[in-house]
């Protein structure tokens, strides 16, 4: 293409622009006549406002969305794999089944935001806002969600394996069948949870680290807890029928008894804390 050539088809494309009337970034890509699926891999859309636009089944791996106005776009099926979103504005976002593997979303606002099935394994979430949101058989494995705000959300059947939720809120939060084996929980507020679903399929907390843990009015029913680190966890309230207990650190004699009193399957009457948690 010549220099004439290009020049005319930049002013084509500018005149196309102007007519269109439009603040549309979905609507302006495609008058420029570029592909979301394809062109916008790694862009700097840092601080723009995208709210409300149909962005589904794009193509925006690395790309920089920092401090942007999300909120109630579709990103359903998109990939933002190692995508900067922190202190994005996601709120009521479509981001179903999509590809959010090793993203940056700290202090990011997600609330009321659709995330089933989402892939977030290593995201970074730290100190994001999740209220209300739905991540039920999201991927969330070794996912950094310390001291994320996780008020009322619905994580049934996630992937929580690995996963840093020290500090998080997980107050009301739905984790029934969810996996958290090798999760860290200390000093997580997990009061009010809900670990049994109505087929009382169990959740598997083996390994999860507990220390300093709010379990008040937990339901922890039919949830196994073995080599849990339980260490100044508090459970009182707490719905503990036929849960697992076995090799933890932390439960003291009168504390084993009072969990078998309420209902519990408590493996030994000897104190395990000075056991090394089985792997």
């Amino acid at each position: 293409m010549t220099n004439e050539e290009f020049r005319l088809e930049v002013q084509q494309l500018i005149q196309r622009i102007r007519k269109a009337r439009t603040e549309s970034f979905s609507a302006l890509a495609n008058i420029a006549d570029l592909n979301l699926a394809e062109d916008f891999v790694g862009i700097d859309l840092s601080g723009e406002d995208l709210s409300g636009e149909n962005l589904s089944g794009a193509d925006f791996k690395g790309a920089n969305f920092s401090e942007a106005d999300l909120s109630l776009t579709n990103l359903n099926e998109a990939n933002l794999s190692f995508a900067n979103l922190s202190g994005a504005n996601l709120s009521e976002a479509d981001l179903s089944l999509t590809n959010l593997n090793e993203v940056d979303l700290s202090f990011a606002t997600l609330n009321d935001t659709n995330l089933i099935g989402a892939n977030l394994i290593g995201a970074d979430l730290s100190s994001a806002d999740l209220n209300h949101s739905d991540l039920s058989g999201a991927n969330l494995s070794d996912a950094n969600l310390s001291g994320a705000n996780l008020s009322e959300v619905n994580l049934s059947g996630a992937d929580l394996s690995g996963a840093d939720l020290s500090g998080a809120n997980l107050s009301g939060a739905d984790l029934n069948g969810a996996n958290l084996n090798d999760a860290n929980l200390s000093g997580a507020n997990l009061s009010r949870i809900n670990l049994v679903s109505s087929s009382m399929r169990s959740a598997n907390l083996k390994n999860v680290t507990l220390i300093d843990a709010n379990l008040i009015s937990a339901d922890l029913s039919g949830a196994v807890l073995i080599s849990a680190n339980l260490n100044r966890a508090n459970l009182s309230c707490a719905t503990v029928a036929k849960a697992s207990f076995s090799y933890n650190l932390g439960i003291s004699e009168p504390m084993k008894l009072d969990l078998r009193r309420r209902g519990a399957i408590v493996d030994g009457l000897t104190d395990a804390s000075d056991r090394n948690p089985t792997r």
